[in-house]
């Protein structure tokens, strides 16, 4: 078991779970931005950008961009949460 980050850049109070992979596809990797945390055993990979304030559950896996202030769950990985309040929205 391992926790991988291979990330283009990452912000500031970035909280990582363990069993976590971020990196690479043929494209590239992710930014991170401030204040994200990552659950146990999400995949966050590719040319993607992960919003301030973003909060990914655990074994989300993350392959488009999300916004800032939102929150991804599994199994594929949506907005149920934009600025506190809740949505169902497709990344």
């Amino acid at each position: 078991h391992s926790t991988r980050i291979g990330a283009k850049s990452i912000g500031d109070n970035l909280f990582i779970n363990q069993n976590v992979t971020i990196g690479w596809d043929d494209f590239g990797c992710p930014e991170i931005g401030n204040n994200v945390r990552i659950g146990t055993g999400a995949i966050v990979f590719g040319n993607i950008s992960i919003g301030n304030n973003v909060k990914i559950g655990a074994n989300a896996t993350v392959v488009k961009s999300v916004p800032d202030n939102c929150t991804v769950v599994s199994p594929q990985a949506y907005i149920c949460k934009r600025n506190g309040v809740k949505v169902n929205e497709p990344l």
